[in-house]
């Protein structure tokens, strides 16, 4: 499936969007691939093919409502602990959908930014992805952040053994990506309710919310119901929320 058909039957009202407040930057633990395909009797590679394009439908959702970034676990330090054939079959499928969807995405203004390691990607996919951040880099849309072989903790220690003194700013700016805002908004699918290594640092603060979907099947509708959940809640960042009296 390309990923303009993808977003052509995903989206049947491109100017429909949730009334509550937006966050800036939406984190997404996309789990249950793999219960997915099984579900179906299909193999793991279709679930991981299933959830591509769900990736592909829900950035394009992103742009619509407003959110400025967006940053999607796609493969953990720990998923080396997978069978190796799955494993190896993932890295191929993550190279051939890097290179064939990345031109699309940069027809619509995203900027994709890789974090987490790359010394154990292999060749074919450390290529697709500078090629992919070259040819978005001067993008000014949605900046898409995808977690690969990304880690929080192996993050933290990894700017610990670099840092040279100061304060959380000064050590912030040694993280994979300096740039990025903290998550206003932290979702994971598939009934799991933990973080499992993602963004430790960055989440501090963030706003978490679980979905029973397994990551294909978290739709438009799936989305924007997580936006509206977050504009229920009020955020005070350790503060206190007074009562005004009029």
């Amino acid at each position: 499936m390309s990923p303009r058909s993808v977003l052509s039957t995903d989206h049947e009202d491109p100017q429909a969007s949730s009334d509550s407040a937006c966050p800036s930057h939406v984190a997404i633990v996309s789990d249950g691939s793999a219960r997915w395909a099984n579900a179906r009797g299909l193999s793991i590679s279709g679930g991981h093919e299933a959830a591509a394009d769900t990736v592909l439908a829900r950035i394009g959702d992103a742009i619509d409502l407003g959110i400025d970034e967006l940053t999607l676990y796609a493969f953990s330090t720990e998923n080396w602990a997978r069978p190796e054939r799955e494993v190896s079959e993932l890295l191929e499928m993550l190279a051939r959908r890097i290179a064939a969807d990345a031109p699309w995405l940069h027809e619509l203004g995203v900027r994709i930014r890789f974090i987490g390691r790359r010394d154990r990607a292999g060749r074919q996919l450390n290529e697709q992805m500078r090629a992919a951040e070259a040819l978005t880099t001067e993008n000014r849309g949605l900046k898409v952040y995808v977690a690969f072989d990304y880690g929080g903790r192996d993050e933290i220690v990894q700017a610990a053994l670099r840092f040279q003194g100061g304060g959380e700013q000064e050590f912030a700016r040694l993280l994979h990506a300096p740039e990025m805002r903290d998550p206003d908004l932290v979702i994971r699918t598939s009934g799991e309710q933990r973080l499992s290594n993602f963004l430790l640092w960055q989440t501090a603060y963030s706003e978490l919310v679980f979905r029973a979907e397994l990551w294909p099947d978290f739709d438009r509708v799936a989305l924007e119901e997580c936006l509206e959940e977050y504009g229920r809640r009020r955020r005070r960042f350790g503060g206190r929320e007074l009562a005004v009296r009029v």
